[in-house]
């Protein structure tokens, strides 16, 4: 049985001898492709794998098309947009993702980037304590759920808005509310960020409608997606509303543009760090290993994402 695990961005060493010894234990045979910069190493490399590890690697139907043997792929993460499920699915491919592994890592920063946007990015001026301010959360999962923890802590009042399954929202925390509309949620926070996936229906679902509804210095926090936003909606929310600012982990295609127009009230990250942590490196990668065990081994598809 062999198992790659195909990473442009590599694990830790620590992360990669861990995999290696579950799959050691199984008796499975691991191969890597580490810092490839050409798509053509990973076709030939997937070819004859039964099962693929990746991070943010492209998983598309080309790749599929090429792994005549694979029947898994986990992606080290919670996000899965950059594995095509449907190419998965008719290639008879489980796919899963590895939820909860990253929380920690992506809320430590995303409660980072609200401080720093709220201490006007560390430059001269007078800035703004978050204690008594209100912080919206948009999607109430692993990292939602430590979010609102941390932010309570910090003596913030925290609204969750959460659309699957709303009812089922447990509030843990002593100034948590659940806000039944974005309108609602957006309206009434000083900050507000975002944590769910990019999906047909949440693409390009934050704009000028909504962002324009914010207070005075609101802030909008994107630790997500990028497609999450409506990117020309809020350049025209931040045309009108000189007192908004938006601090990303994913740059916006308009980067350039709302940096020369909006200065340092746009902040993007130079690459993705929400995950880049020592322990959410280790953990993702272990638990990869550990669900492509269960499923080849004993059929375990607890967190399989395409159909």
């Amino acid at each position: 049985m062999k198992i790659l695990v195909a990473t442009e961005k590599p694990f830790a060493k620590k992360a990669v001898d861990g995999i290696r010894e579950i799959f050691d234990e199984a008796g499975y045979e691991v191969v890597l492709l580490e810092k490839y910069s050409d798509k053509q190493q990973l076709l030939d490399a997937v070819a004859d794998a039964e099962g693929l590890i990746v991070r943010s690697d492209k998983v598309t139907a080309e790749v599929l098309d090429a792994a005549k043997k694979l029947k898994i792929v986990v992606r080290a993460g919670a996000g899965y947009d950059n594995v095509d499920l449907e190419a998965a699915t008719a290639h008879g491919v489980v796919v899963m993702n590895t939820p909860g592994q990253n929380a920690n890592a992506v809320a430590e920063l995303t409660i980072a980037m609200m401080i720093f946007m709220a201490r006007n990015g560390f430059t001269p001026g007078t800035g703004m304590e978050v204690r008594g301010k209100r912080l919206g959360i948009v999607a109430y999962g692993a990292i939602g759920r430590i979010v609102a923890d941390v932010a309570d802590g910090l003596g913030m009042y925290v609204h969750v808005y959460s659309r699957p399954n709303p009812n089922k929202i447990r509030l843990y925390a002593k100034h948590l509310r659940r806000d039944d509309t974005l309108e609602q949620m957006f309206t009434e926070s000083n900050f507000v960020s975002l944590h769910m996936p990019s999906t047909p229906e949440t693409k390009g679902m934050i704009g000028y409608d909504l962002i324009k509804l914010m207070p005075q210095g609101g802030v909008l926090i994107n630790t997500a997606r990028k497609e999450l936003i409506d990117e020309q909606g809020l350049i025209r929310a931040f045309e009108e509303r000189p007192d908004l600012k938006y601090v990303t982990d994913i740059a916006p295609v308009a980067i350039e543009e709302m940096k020369e127009k909006f200065g340092n009230r746009v902040f993007a990250t130079s690459k993705k760090m929400g995950a880049e942590t020592a322990e959410a490196n280790m953990n993702a990668g272990l638990a990869a290993a550990r669900q492509i065990v269960g499923y080849l081994r004993d059929g375990n598809n607890e967190f399989q994402v395409n159909n």
